[in-house]
């Protein structure tokens, strides 16, 4: 599916401000925000695609590099030199977003009304390690991934209560979850905001936990999620899972589950890139006379040509035989360089044969070319 115009998604003209662009995306990020919108993964796509279009536009050289060639300067291999960009997910959106408006308080009174930043916090985001030969890399795997993490209490809902019971109003901070504490100087009024210390940010008090997780509102327990796994990744590479993460305390969303991609060492190949190489062994004869042989590829053997006098170190090119490129077509190709193969013992008979190949002309290497300081020294006479 097409994204997108990052000026259509954020609601403004093309020649808006930067003041302009920020403000849009601020309104957005406030209506879409994961913590404001709990289970709904409708608003969680809307509050990333809102980020991503911010962290471009506000910035004036990607801004500029977006106007010539709009999202095709963000793919991999893009002309604007911001390829992977595209691998925006739900945790670059909220490092983004309170990183230039996590100290604002007002955005937190805009998301939950009346300055209340109480309630249910969301759950931590869990990172899971998924490693994958080059072969699976190269065709894309699902994977079933068991993950332990903190679950919803099914007793107390994740309310944390005793059932029959309900959480009660922080009396120290009215259910706001935060102490203000304002002082004067002769600066100005200064507000310090901080979490409080009754209810711990809460807002509420459980005055009868739940037996099942002690007013935790959460348990110990392990889900099983199926992760689709396109080819063409690496190493560093992760994929997020939403709501796959901890549960969040009282009844808070959960977080996600971050699956990080680990690409196992080769016997055969070594990876470069979307090029794959491997390294093919030939014997004096094969070099010589040429001969066609049976190579090793991602997708099953191969046939390949030996050309007759080929050097130690020959490289062939076996065109679409890599690895695919992530989220774009195409795939990288295999390199397949010829070795040389030197016999260690020899027979009688084939130590008979090898010299008389040796008092043969044509049989020894050409005479190296003079070096630059042999022929200096021709030069200068000494």
């Amino acid at each position: 599916m097409a994204k997108a115009d990052y000026y259509d998604v954020l609601g403004v003209e093309r020649s808006a401000s930067e003041e302009e662009i920020k403000k849009a995306y601020r309104r957005l990020a406030v209506k879409y925000h994961p913590d404001k919108n709990p289970g709904d993964n409708s608003t969680v796509e809307k509050f990333k695609e809102a980020t991503e279009a911010y962290e471009i536009l506000k910035d004036p050289q990607k801004r500029q590099t977006y106007d010539q060639y709009g999202h095709a300067a963000f793919q991999p291999g893009g002309t604007g030199g911001y390829g992977g960009f595209a691998g925006f997910d739900l945790s670059d959106a909220l490092r983004a977003f309170m990183r230039d408006f996590g100290g604002f308080g007002d955005v937190f009174d805009d998301m939950f009304g009346n300055g209340r930043r109480g309630g249910a916090m969301r759950g931590q985001d869990l990172r899971v390690r998924v490693p994958l030969t080059l072969e699976e890399i190269a065709a894309g795997v699902t994977r079933k991934i068991r993950i332990q993490r903190l679950a919803t209490c099914e007793r107390c809902h994740g309310s944390g209560a005793e059932p029959g019971t309900s959480p009660e109003k922080c009396p120290a901070c009215h259910g706001a979850g935060e102490i203000r504490r304002v002082t004067r100087s002769f600066f100005g009024q200064f507000v310090n905001i901080s979490p409080c210390p009754h209810c711990g940010g809460q807002g509420r008090i459980v005055g009868h936990p739940c037996s099942t997780c002690q007013g935790e509102g959460r348990v110990e327990g392990t889900t099983t999620v199926s992760v689709k796994i396109p080819a063409g990744v690496t190493s560093g590479n992760y994929i997020s899972v939403p709501g796959a993460g901890h549960a969040g305390a009282h009844g808070g969303p959960a977080g996600d589950a971050i699956v990080l991609i680990e690409e196992k060492p080769h016997k055969v190949f070594t990876r470069q890139g979307d090029d794959v190489l491997c390294e093919i062994p030939i014997s004096f004869s094969q070099a010589a006379l040429g001969e066609t042989i049976t190579v090793p590829t991602l997708n099953g053997d191969q046939a390949v040509e030996v050309p007759a006098g080929a050097q130690s170190g020959k490289i062939v090119r076996l065109k679409n035989k890599g690895v695919p490129h992530l989220r774009g077509y195409g795939q990288g190709d295999q390199l397949v360089r010829f070795v040389v193969w030197t016999p260690t013992k020899l027979s009688l008979v084939e130590r008979q044969l090898f010299e008389k190949l040796a008092a043969m002309s044509g049989t020894h290497p050409p005479k190296a070319d003079k070096s630059f300081f042999e022929k200096l020294r021709e030069t200068l006479g000494v």
